[in-house]
């Protein structure tokens, strides 16, 4: 098995003859893959735990969960944790999402045992300590009041909770000021007991260490984690589609700008039509300075600040929409604009011309998204996670090349219904 780069330095495509997988006894996913083009060694991980395990009323709790990780430790107090990784120029870092905890990592190789020992130390043996608590209850109410004040963030919080009403994907994953406020530290702590497990975990490691050695140094501090139950399973209903146009507003005081969200319930990246989608969204509002959406709305009308549109696909049919920064006196002006764009695509068949251009952006991004470890890493974690295969990188350009003008039309006519959509505007009080 051949698990070294390129002798010129430059990083291959990933394949089954360039990654080394294997499973802990656990059940811990290893992936490694070996580049001596630089002296650094990226860790990314996730484990099966993110805000969908949390009821309303407790909004916000995977996420304050995820920043005590960092706060001491039964080995080291905060401090500790923190001395400990700047001393050797790493970083660690934790996120959450609907789904996941996540963590990521750098360091020199030569320092990756002492990273892991930390990482592990974080996610293992984690205290909540009093204190901290407290002050990450406060910073996390910072960032609330933050977001209150924020026309485009308050758009995408109005949106979400709009377009998934009723569902856990429209409940807010850094939460609400009155959960945030009611969450004590033996919540954390239940939070963090009865669901963080080993089960599932997937770590990625991309750097200069050979793959053996990064996965034998992985299993020697983690590998003997066990949870004495298993962790309860989250059942989320299935999303249902909005069949009528859902229009909500908020109003900011002392802004001058409205930003908005249009758009809709998408597909779950193991979707067929995922690569399709991603396609046709590139066209609507990614490609050059932001696609077709950017060329009407902004450079062509003046319309907006900025206007693009963005695809969310994870393990649930995420949202599909548009989103711009605009004068509050355009915003239905450029609402109508957007969808004349969906009814352009619905409609039409995509220029072959167009197509290629797109075609070949999204090719070419993947050997760009490989220049780096934590590239590498993430494309590794992405395939593994949503089981595409460890060719799917090789298979990929194919894959882009085999979609045509009708599937375009097709995924547009299925997602993009000029008559049922969900708009949500944050803008200035009106005088």
């Amino acid at each position: 098995m051949r698990l070294a780069s390129e002798g010129s330095g430059r990083m291959s495509i990933p394949g089954p003859d360039t990654i080394f997988r294997c499973q802990l006894d656990n059940g811990i996913i290893g992936l490694a893959r070996e580049n001596f083009s630089s002296p650094s060694v990226v860790i990314l991980g996730r484990l099966q735990v993110g805000s969908l395990a949390v009821p309303r009323h407790q909004a916000g709790l995977a996420g304050f969960v995820k920043e005590m990780l960092m706060r001491g430790t039964a080995r080291r107090d905060f401090a500790t944790i923190h001395e400990t990784i700047e001393s050797v120029g790493a970083s660690l870092h934790f996120d959450s999402d609907w789904h996941s905890t996540s963590f990521s990592g750098r360091c020199l190789a030569e320092d990756l045992p002492l990273l892991l020992d930390v990482l592990a130390d974080c996610l293992r043996h984690p205290t909540f300590p009093p204190q901290q608590v407290e002050k990450v209850r406060g910073e996390i109410m910072t960032a609330l009041e933050q977001r209150d004040y924020d026309t485009r963030r308050m758009a995408v919080l109005t949106f979400y909770e709009t377009l998934y009403e009723g569902h856990p994907l429209g409940i807010s994953g850094l939460g609400y000021r009155d959960t945030i406020s009611a969450l004590t530290r033996e919540d954390l702590r239940a939070f963090y007991e009865r669901y963080y497990r080993p089960q599932g975990m997937i770590v990625t490691l991309v750097g200069a260490v050979r793959a053996g050695e990064a996965i034998a140094a992985l299993e020697g501090v983690l590998g003997d984690w066990q949870a004495e139950r298993q962790a309860p399973q989250v059942v989320v209903a299935p999303v249902v589609r909005p069949t009528t146009i859902r229009r909500r507003e908020v109003t900011i005081p002392g802004k001058s700008q409205a930003d908005f969200v249009l758009g809709y319930v998408g597909l779950p990246r193991t979707h067929p039509d995922h690569l399709r989608a991603r396609l046709a969204d590139t066209i609507l509002g990614v490609f050059g300075i932001m696609g077709r959406i950017g060329e009407n709305v902004r450079n062509q009308q003046g319309l907006a600040y900025y206007a693009y549109s963005h695809l969310t696909a994870t393990f649930s049919p995420g949202p599909w929409m548009a989103i711009a920064g605009v004068h509050p006196k355009n915003v239905e002006r450029a609402v109508e604009s957007i969808l004349a764009e969906m009814r352009r695509l619905r409609d039409e068949l995509v220029p072959a011309e167009e197509m290629a251009d797109n075609k070949a952006f999204l090719t070419g991004f993947v050997p760009l998204s490989l220049e780096t470890n934590g590239g590498v890493a993430g494309n590794l974690e992405a395939m593994e996670a949503y089981d595409l295969g460890l060719d799917y990188l090789q298979r990929y350009p194919a894959l882009i090349e085999s979609i045509t003008e009708q599937d375009i039309q097709r995924v547009a006519q299925t997602y993009l219904d000029p008559n049922a959509y969900t708009l949500a505007v944050a803008r200035p009080e009106i005088d």
